[in-house]
């Protein structure tokens, strides 16, 4: 990686990169509309489940905002072997998010609703890396990029609410806890989108 930093620009090494972090993302978002359509085309059989589809509507629209947010990194000129790492673990959470949300089989439970409650420890705990992972990436693009595209208190604040709420869930199993959770976090991430959505024009 060292070698491919000297010989190529910023914006090529990028370019590189992108390519194998889109594939992961890409495998992540057929994953979870594939799932999706399930509700379509078994509506009898794949009973819905509020919390569960909640998840499945923010984790999409996490993986739709992280890609976008990565442009950032075009501009970058500076990559390591360890940062081409970074983004390919960062996008593989989503993978492994994607496939903990839709099982590929689901023979042993009773719908949606009674998988992800008996799953749900395996679904937070990515949840608390990818969180943790996502402060990072955003530590990474540094102070000045922060200021200019993020620039108020709502990400910090964001994170933790999300940091709490989700240890709070992976202790507490009420299940009218758990909905209202997901619902929130949900919302979070429409009104994060919503007010940061000219980020990179």
């Amino acid at each position: 990686m060292n070698e491919l930093a000297h010989s190529s620009t910023g914006g090529e090494i990028f370019t590189h990169i992108r390519v194998i972090v889109g594939m992961v993302l890409g495998l992540s978002v057929s994953r979870l509309i594939t799932g999706m359509t399930r509700f379509i085309q078994h509506p009898g059989r794949e009973q819905l489940s509020l919390s569960h589809f909640c998840w499945v509507l923010f984790l999409l629209l996490f993986i739709i905002h992280f890609w976008w947010f990565e442009f950032s990194f075009s501009h970058r000129q500076n990559w390591s072997f360890e940062l081409y790492v970074f983004l390919i673990f960062y996008a593989g959470l989503f993978a492994a998010l994607s496939a903990v949300l839709f099982p590929d089989r689901m023979d042993e439970y009773q719908g949606f609703g009674d998988y992800f409650r008996k799953r749900r420890h395996a679904f937070y705990i990515l949840l608390l890396l990818l969180l943790t992972v996502d402060v990072i990436d955003t530590l990474i693009k540094g102070r000045e990029y922060y200021l200019a595209h993020y620039g108020s208190w709502y990400y910090p604040v964001r994170q933790a609410v999300l940091f709490a709420g989700t240890v709070l869930a992976l202790i507490w199993r009420s299940k009218r806890y758990q909905t209202a959770f997901a619902v929130l976090a949900l919302l979070f991430h429409i009104f994060w989108i919503i007010s940061r959505f000219e980020v990179l024009r």
